[in-house]
């Protein structure tokens, strides 16, 4: 599955049309904050270069930088790229908000563009620009919003909580992946027959926090456990000491009284990787 990437912004007047189109990427996230940045950084260093700087700030070594920058990002999102082929192709969007109007940036000869410590390019975030060469040293955080479209289970009745979701009420249509931290259900292989924690409406996209985790086995029951490394796997019989809940370890012991941390993943199984 590999996505196209749209920018656009909301910006004064006086700045310039802001799109620009990159290579494809795959869907992973990482994967696509890598490609975003590329275009986030182009289009913000164009856009404070018009609105706070003179023309003479516009010099060789700023534009060095600002290509040494992209370069090095774009290979980094070439890198990534898994090259997945798929029918699907994901729409990456990035809006560009707009800095506090009230905001005069003093000239700048030199601007540092970079993403804030912890800052994850996946719904609102900021970019960071830091006049590194000039009269007067400034820092401002420009607000960003990251779009990722790409088809997605969608409710299209109304799902109470505590029911049971069935086909007919669900279907796959696009949806923006980004709006929540909450993973987007992209199959609905993957919920059918489970149970919802809260009231979905008509036209909601379902996400992993919404859907009632699945309990494999309880305490004290036997559970089947597969040990896999590479090339090999093994199986034996242990006992659970704690819930099998879906997505969560699960202490398992041996009767030999070795106790391992298995992963969940069928009716009184689970799995452990080495």
């Amino acid at each position: 599955m590999k996505p196209s990437l749209l920018v656009s912004h909301s910006a004064p007047p006086s700045a310039p049309p802001a799109v620009r189109r990159l290579a494809p990427v795959s869907l992973q996230r990482d994967q696509v904050m890598a490609c975003v940045v590329v275009s986030i950084l182009w289009v913000v260093v164009c856009v404070l270069l018009v609105w706070a700087m003179p023309a003479q700030a516009q010099s060789q070594d700023l534009q060095a930088e600002v290509s040494a920058l992209l370069k090095a990002q774009t290979e980094q999102a070439q890198q990534l790229d898994g090259g997945a082929d798929g029918a699907d192709k994901p729409r990456i969007e990035v809006v560009l908000g707009q800095l506090d109007p009230r905001l005069k940036l003093a000239p700048c000869d030199k601007v540092r563009t970079y993403l804030p410590n912890g800052t994850r390019l996946w719904g609102k975030a900021r970019v960071g620009m830091r006049c590194e060469q000039g009269p007067v040293r400034w820092n401002v955080y420009w607000p960003v919003t990251v779009k990722v479209w790409a088809p997605a289970v969608v409710a299209v009745t109304s799902i109470r909580a505590g029911s049971v979701i069935g086909p007919a009420d669900l279907r796959l249509i696009e949806t923006d992946l980004a709006a929540s931290r909450s993973p987007a259900i992209l199959r609905m292989g993957d919920v059918l027959g489970r149970s919802v924690l809260k009231n979905i409406e008509p036209g909601q996209a379902l996400r992993q926090d919404d859907i009632r985790t699945r309990r494999w086995f309880a305490v004290g029951e036997p559970v089947r456990v597969t040990v896999k490394g590479s090339g090999f796997s093994a199986s034996a019989e242990g006992m659970a000491l704690s819930p099998g809940d879906e997505g969560q370890c699960a202490k398992i012991r041996f009767d030999s009284g070795r106790v391992v941390c298995g992963l969940p993943v069928g009716e009184r199984q689970a799995e452990v990787s080495l």
